[in-house]
């Protein structure tokens, strides 16, 4: 997924002056025929691979913060003295290179070999129950934190585990290979020793520290990490059960969209939240006439506000995405979706886009509590010992509002499998990110910091119909979250702002209207 880069600026083999790399100040160049970054921090000089391991961002257009770099596109922060990959959703660590200084200039010398972390044995196995984001990414750090305990991961998806952001996105589009969206091979996961059992898990029973399979097998665990993730929202209505209705959340759910729209005239697509006009543009991009159907005045009017959900219903219109809004659906037949007010749009393909609810049935039947998901405490663990819950089933104390949230995002659960697996190993690693999402529509992406569930006042830095903006959402002059478009750096530095409690400089970024 990641993309090369044409290699530009100077020859750092050969030597730059020192001079020309200021404090706070990254540079572009090449040393042995690959791009490499040069930064100066604290008064160190580093020098890494130049593109982020997880879509190929250019890191020199980011955030130099301390020791660290941050990626422009989606936000993973990789380590500049080590090349680690410290956040999510980068996997991935960076190559790092040997600088010298002499005579007043800079060498990039040969590439460092990575330090491998002491082997950990503690706790003797992991059960991970669920394979997406969250499950998978906790699996992959346990290994890189040097685990050498067994790890099994359960996932009933027939698939690997999946880059799911680009199920709705550029592959549901046609414009990604399928060959993009396993997040790793077979060969990777055996290489490293997980498990994956393509299995559903029926039941825990804690004090036992086992789990029974759908096929009555038995397994033994030390630790359980619970990342059951989310399930589609599909009203009753009739015709619900046809099989040209489609939710959208596994691999196979976007093949078969994919194969639906084959030969499809028109689709309905019910919901207008992120997930629905992803869809939506994706079926475009195939030349299939596309009816979005949602009870909302405006598409994702209750996420980003009045002005910012008109300019993103202007983006779909001119792409020829039709609107029916403020009704729903009242049944759906082989070929037409009729709505609450009695008339009927033709539909060859339906996509139901409503949300999901998180699968939280094996947490309650083992008797954890729960809180609109499964609560946990900041360094995510249940109410029961030994047992952590990460992704979209965990209800967490958000560190940046104060407040218990559960956030439905693939960044997040992957950062939050990062720090469950962290503290599996009893780092006590508290959860502190601050929660961050993007969404792409034909070739405008919508970034989003914070959680906003209501707010006494919006921003607007820039121009909405423009789409080139950043716009705040505000509660008592706190600024809650932050969504921008074409402002990449501007969202670096509010997430930077937001972990700092820096509203002065949230403020800077936008400012309050009078």
């Amino acid at each position: 997924m990641s993309s090369n880069q044409e290699l530009t600026g100077p020859d750092l083999g050969a030597g730059i002056e020192a001079s020309t790399l200021v404090e706070g100040q990254m540079l572009v160049g090449h040393a042995a025929g690959e791009a490499v970054l040069v930064a100066r921090s604290a008064g160190k000089v580093f020098a890494t691979g130049a593109n982020c391991t997880h879509y190929g961002a250019p890191l020199v257009d980011g955030l130099l913060v301390g020791d660290t770099v941050r990626c422009p596109y989606h936000h993973a922060c990789f380590s500049l003295a080590t090349g680690e990959a410290l956040r999510a959703p980068a996997r991935d660590a960076l190559a790092c290179y040997e600088v010298e200084q002499r005579e007043g200039k800079l060498y990039v010398l040969g590439k460092r070999a990575a330090t491998p972390k002491s082997p950990l044995n503690a706790p003797p196995s992991i059960a991970i129950v669920g394979a997406g984001a969250a499950g998978n990414s906790a699996a992959e750090k346990l290994r890189r934190e040097g685990y050498a305990g067994t790890i099994t991961m359960f996932g009933a998806e027939a698939s690997l585990p999946v880059d799911r952001p680009n199920l709705s996105k550029d592959y549901l589009a046609g414009t990604a290979p399928e060959a993009w969206i396993p997040l790793r091979s077979e060969d990777f996961y055996r290489e490293q020793q997980i498990e994956i059992v393509r299995a559903s898990v029926q039941s825990l029973d804690l004090p036992a520290n086992s789990l029974t399979l759908s096929d009555g097998t038995q397994r033994q665990y030390a630790a359980l990490l619970l990342a059951t993730g989310a399930t589609p929202h599909l009203p009753t209505i009739p015709g619900h059960e046809l099989a040209h209705v489609h939710t959208l959340r596994t691999l196979a759910d976007s093949r078969s969209i994919i194969a639906g729209s084959v030969g499809a005239k028109h689709a309905v697509l019910i919901g207008a939240g992120f997930i629905g006009l992803e869809v939506a543009a994706s079926l475009r991009a195939r030349g299939v006439e596309v009816t979005v159907v949602a009870p909302d005045a405006l598409p994702l009017g209750r996420v980003l506000g009045e002005e910012l959900g008109r300019a993103v219903q202007k983006l779909h219109e001119a792409h020829g995405v039709n609107f029916r809004l403020g009704t729903r659906p009242k049944a759906i037949s082989a070929h037409t979706v009729t709505l609450e007010d009695g008339s009927e749009l033709p539909a060859d393909l339906v996509v139901f886009g409503i949300g999901v609810r998180p699968s939280t049935e094996l947490a309650e039947a083992a008797g954890l509590t729960l809180d609109r998901g499964v609560l946990v405490d900041e360094y995510l663990r249940t109410s029961a010992p030994d047992v952590f819950a990460a992704g979209d089933i965990a209800r967490f104390p958000d560190a940046y509002s104060g407040a218990s949230i559960r956030v439905e995002h693939w960044v997040v659960a992957t950062r939050q499998g990062e720090v469950a697996a962290l503290n599996l190993l009893g780092k006590k690693e508290r959860f502190t990110a601050v929660p961050f999402f993007w969404s792409a529509h034909y070739d405008c992406t919508i970034s989003y910091l914070g959680h906003a569930e209501s707010w006494d006042r919006i921003d607007i830095a820039g121009r909405v119909d423009a789409l080139d903006c950043a716009v705040a959402f505000r509660k008592a002059g706190k600024t809650l979250a932050l969504a921008t478009i074409g402002r990449d750096r501007s969202s670096l530095e509010a997430e930077r702002a937001m972990e700092q409690r820096d509203e002065a400089a949230l403020q800077r970024i936008v400012p309050a209207s009078s």
